[in-house]
């Protein structure tokens, strides 16, 4: 049975409700509020429970691994994970915040973040990094188009990595790096099979790249 951090969307979100990915460097003041309430008013609920409840929204770090100008592409196999991820490209390395990520605070210490804790933890998790040189928020992803998407809201990282990137469970991930111009072909081709929130941030990408 696995617990996943959930926050209401009623406490998340204002009378507006976000779609697509939001950049902070557009809308800084906005994200910082989705983020803080996030985390500030999260809790764990079992999973099964939360992928059937679109009043709740299941919060996700979701980071994009970038080396030089070229980032880096996923791709998980039929061996392992969530079915409706089998043989889909992404960009985003990442997964549940559980409670691992939020351990008890020691008595007078604030209490940890957990989605930053979960952030890391996927990345350990699912790579072998040689040198992270920074790992930074630079947005949120909201999608209430599909099913997936209504139960879910991403906090999206970028990590920007030198040396060799290799993937631990080889068996079930595999990855490549390409360049931002072929990304932009793929995110634009609809035959490819680019999962919803890689092809929505893609757009935005380069900038941050650049920056």
């Amino acid at each position: 049975m696995e617990f996943v951090w959930v926050v209401k969307r009623r406490e998340l979100f204002d009378l507006h409700t976000p779609h697509g990915f939001l950049s902070l460097a557009d809308a800084r003041d906005e994200i910082e509020r989705y983020v803080a309430r996030a985390r500030e008013r999260g809790f764990f609920v079992e999973r099964r429970h939360a992928e059937q409840d679109s009043s709740l929204k299941q919060i996700i770090p979701y980071n994009v691994i970038v080396r030089g100008k070229d980032v880096l592409l996923l791709q998980r196999s039929k061996k392992g994970g969530d079915a409706r991820l089998f043989d889909k490209l992404s960009i985003g390395a990442g997964g549940h915040v559980n409670p691992e990520d939020a351990p008890p605070a020691a008595a007078g210490a604030p209490p940890a973040d957990p989605i930053a804790a979960c952030a890391r933890r996927e990345l350990d998790e699912e790579l072998v990094l040689d040198r992270v040189t920074s790992f930074d928020p630079i947005g949120v992803i909201n999608d209430d188009t599909n099913a997936v998407g209504s139960v879910h809201f991403g906090v999206v990282h970028l990590a920007r990595v030198t040396g060799d990137v290799r993937v631990r469970e080889t068996e079930i991930l595999s990855a490549r790096f390409v360049g931002h111009d072929e990304l932009e072909r793929l995110a634009a081709d609809p035959s490819v099979n680019l999962e919803t929130w890689s092809r929505l941030i893609v757009p935005s990408l380069r900038a941050h790249i650049a920056g």
